[in-house]
């Protein structure tokens, strides 16, 4: 849990902060929380999810994706923008909530996603490991059968993931995901224009259809492109800990007065509303420079995820329908869009790529998931928001020992997150069913931190707030696209649970 800083830190020195520059090769330096949201959701959505509807159903669920990334927009950038805003991350907000029930909804449904959902990213990127050496080198585990296979390399990506994070250098690992992640990039596109898909089947965008046995991977695509609602609340929390913009002088500003002293168990949202106009103009064009980059940070992965999503369900579509895609060695199912349009040449990159893109999504949620558990418990128990939240460096020897700082709950998570995720491997050794499931429970327990993100961000940041407060369209379409988004999961709900079909 290291913070990043930047600039000045004392109050007396707004004046002397250090305006972000707005270059383009600059702004990619800075984006960060928009471009880790992003990769959480190019492992499992794009690799497995999309291969797999366009395998089953061809170009029949192609209207899937335009709705999940268009009506999914604001619930995303509402947590970001409240962020930027205060100072202070959604679950702030949400501990205000009476009895702090909406904390406790996150605590429990996180510690839930922290065990199925881990299971069903870390079971896509120990599938790409299981075919590269299984089906591609022909090299076994002795005295391990098939099934177990996929638990020990899970096991084996987890604990390296783990390990990492915890030294602090996911800095290096993040800067190799890029790479290998950018071949990919590269690779899908250029297969798509050896053999793009017909122009005529793209009207499937605007027609609403769900063959016999879609409703899991339709609830897939809506729970996790571009990636889960509630990774909104660990961006929030990586935007938090970067440390800059109106992040990195909230505490200043409290200490000088100029913004109320936030205590999360007084139950006063008021208390985290800042008015920018106290700041000098300096200070207000560095907030103001940092929230653009986090918007445009948020919005370029978006778009990039958008196009991936497509283009893989197209390639499916057009190389592997009609196929199952489904077993231990779906990954070489998914291969072949690469293999039989380009050439076998092009297995060992597509591999490369895939493990960059699914292992960064395990990863990046073996951080995210802790994380928002660690800040529940911070605004939930007054012992852990005593102690110091951010690092362990932070703490003197005797507050390391105490399990209930934020940071040894950070710890506990993720090795809890470890262990449950792989066990349910070992159990249920089925890919693409683990990752459809953890993409839709997912969708499941979307529509309520959709609602607060909408709910908190209007009622904090003040309406006269030209910069932070939503245009008038935000506001109007953000709760249009919460009523579309829920309708959906009571029809996804009605069909499964009830057998009453409305299309």
């Amino acid at each position: 849990m290291n913070e990043q800083t930047t600039g000045a830190t004392d109050s007396n020195e707004f004046d002397s902060l250090e305006l972000p520059s707005m270059t383009p090769g600059s702004l990619a330096r800075k984006f960060g929380p928009g471009m880790m949201l992003m990769m959480t959701g190019i492992g499992t959505s794009h690799l497995v999810t999309a291969p797999v509807a366009g395998g089953r159903y061809g170009y029949a669920l192609l209207w899937c994706l335009p709705i999940a990334y268009i009506f999914k927009y604001y619930g995303f950038e509402m947590a970001i923008r409240f962020t930027h805003a205060t100072g202070r991350s959604m679950l702030d907000a949400y501990a205000t909530a009476w009895k702090k029930l909406p904390v406790w909804y996150v605590l429990i449904t996180t510690v839930i996603q922290s065990a199925v959902g881990q299971a069903g990213r870390l079971i896509a990127a120990a599938a790409v490991v299981f075919y590269f050496f299984r089906m591609f080198l022909g090299v076994d585990i002795p005295g391990v059968d098939d099934d177990q296979e996929l638990a020990v390399y899970g096991l084996l990506l987890g604990v390296m993931s783990v390990a990492i994070i915890l030294r602090g250098r996911y800095a290096i690992v993040e800067l190799v995901t890029k790479i290998a992640a950018g071949i990919l990039i590269v690779c899908t596109l250029a297969v798509f224009v050896v053999e793009p898909a017909p122009v005529s089947e793209f009207v499937h965008f605007f027609q609403l259809e769900t063959p016999e046995g879609s409703w899991l991977i339709i609830a897939s695509f809506l729970g996790l492109l571009p990636t889960g609602i509630d990774v909104s609340l660990q961006a929030s929390e990586w935007g938090k800990a970067k440390k800059v913009g109106m992040g990195k002088l909230r505490s200043s500003m409290e200490a000088q007065g100029l913004a109320p002293r936030f205590d999360s168990f007084d139950g006063r949202k008021e208390d985290l509303t800042v008015d920018v106009s106290k700041l000098p103009a300096h200070a207000q064009e560095y907030c103001r420079r940092w929230f653009k980059i986090g918007l445009l940070d948020f919005r370029f992965g978006h778009v990039i995820s958008f196009i991936l999503a497509t283009i893989f369900l197209v390639l499916a579509a057009v190389w592997l329908y009609p196929s199952d895609v489904s077993g231990n060695a779906v990954m070489g199912e998914i291969a072949k869009i690469f293999t039989e349009s380009v050439g076998p040449g092009l297995m060992v990159v597509f591999l490369a790529g895939a493990l960059a893109a699914t292992y960064s999504t395990a990863f990046n949620y073996f951080d995210g998931w802790p994380r928002v558990v660690g800040a529940c418990c911070r605004n939930l128990f007054r012992k852990t928001a005593a102690l110091p939240r951010t690092s362990r460096e932070e703490m003197d020897a005797k507050q390391r020992k105490l399990w209930y700082s934020e940071y040894n709950i950070y710890r506990i998570s993720m090795f809890f997150s470890l262990i449950t995720s792989v066990a349910i491997i070992a159990g249920i050794p089925r890919p693409v069913y683990l990752v459809l499931v953890a993409s839709a429970l997912a969708y499941f327990v979307a529509p309520v931190i959709f609602f607060l993100n909408l709910y908190y961000c209007q009622t904090v940041i003040p309406k006269d707030d030209k910069l932070f407060y939503p245009s008038p369209f935000a506001t109007w379409f953000g709760w249009l696209s919460l009523v579309v988004f829920t309708g959906l999961s009571g029809i996804l709900i009605l069909q499964r649970l009830f057998g009453i079909s409305l299309f």
